[in-house]
């Protein structure tokens, strides 16, 4: 079943986002805690969602999203952020729904996309979103300001650019 998250799954989305960092390669990176997800989710100003998987009252899968937007096409899209389904519960079309229920609401929506980012290593969930017809972004190059050279940039610190 898939359903969107409420706030008696952050602690399993929490542990689910850890368990995605893991399959990563970077376990140390998550630095989200509890209460963090639930402002994140269910705050005021909440900006971001989940959907969950669950099986038999436990949450096997994960989606993780917020809205981005296209100054090209003048409309909103979704931004996946994590798309995580246990080891276990792989292969049996959990993944799939996660995605169909994310481009159900992206046309009931009317929002033009559905992106996310793959790391470049990780073959079997690239063959996984070639299959759904999604296609690289060869073209584009992501990139990411953090840390001391986003404090730097700010204005924060002394380092020269």
């Amino acid at each position: 079943m898939i359903r969107s998250a409420v706030e008696g799954d952050v602690a399993a989305l929490v542990q689910l986002i850890h368990d995605l960092a893991e399959y990563e390669r970077s376990p140390g990176s998550v630095k989200v805690d509890p209460g963090q997800l639930q402002a994140a989710l269910f705050g005021p100003s909440s900006a971001v969602f989940a959907h969950v998987a669950e099986e038999e009252d436990r949450i096997v899968g994960i989606a993780v999203w917020f809205l981005n937007y296209s100054t090209w096409t003048g409309r909103h899209g979704i931004y996946l952020e994590d798309l995580y389904v246990r080891p276990e519960a792989r292969s049996r079309g959990i993944g799939r729904a996660l995605l169909t229920e994310l481009a159900s609401i992206a046309r009931r929506s009317g929002y033009e996309r559905v992106e996310w980012s793959v790391l470049n290593w990780n073959e079997s969930a690239i063959r996984f979103y070639r299959s759904l017809g999604a296609v690289p972004k060869d073209a584009w190059t992501g990139y990411r300001l953090d840390g001391a050279d986003l404090s730097a940039l700010a204005g924060e610190g002394n380092r020269s650019v």
